[in-house]
């Protein structure tokens, strides 16, 4: 099955610079403390942030998924750019490979455009369905809005 691709914008009141360091600089730290019922840890395993960093997530008992790797392909700290890939894990399941391309672009208002493009690559044999990409989509949106909701609620952070 050929690849899957979604793209996705999301406006925010939080400058640019401040969800990159939050979603890519401080994410081993913050993601947990701000999703606790989700996630339990995560831990860089390899790599010092920049390409070719593998992180290590693993959720919280009773999660659908128990843990996955990522590795990052790409950061450009100038442009606020990441690009990473999961590359083990049951979160896996039914995929060779997802990755995902990040971009937190400014607009007018002084706060953000995050655009985000998913690649979602099935195994010969999986038939994705529109329901396992809304899944996706969605768990991804509630990390984003509750990231954005800790920053303002912690505008010091």
């Amino acid at each position: 099955m050929a690849p899957i691709s979604y793209d996705r914008e999301v406006t925010s009141s939080i400058p640019p610079a401040k969800l990159f360091k939050a979603f890519v600089i401080d994410s081993d730290t913050l993601v947990p403390k701000v999703l606790p019922q989700a996630i339990k840890s995560v831990e860089t395993l390899q790599g010092d942030g920049g390409a070719g960093t593998i992180k290590l997530i693993t959720f919280i008992e009773g999660s659908k998924h128990k843990w996955m790797k990522q590795k990052v392909d790409a950061v450009d700290k100038e442009n606020f750019t990441y690009s990473y890939s999961i590359i083990e894990g049951d979160a896996l399941d039914g995929f060779e490979s997802i990755s995902y391309h990040v971009k937190f672009v400014p607009s007018p208002d002084g706060g953000s455009i995050y655009k985000n493009r998913s690649i979602y690559c099935p195994k010969s044999d999986n038939k994705i369905t529109e329901e396992e990409i809304k899944s996706g989509r969605e768990k991804a949106s509630f990390i984003f809005k509750a990231v954005e909701a800790y920053l303002v609620a912690n505008p010091d952070c």
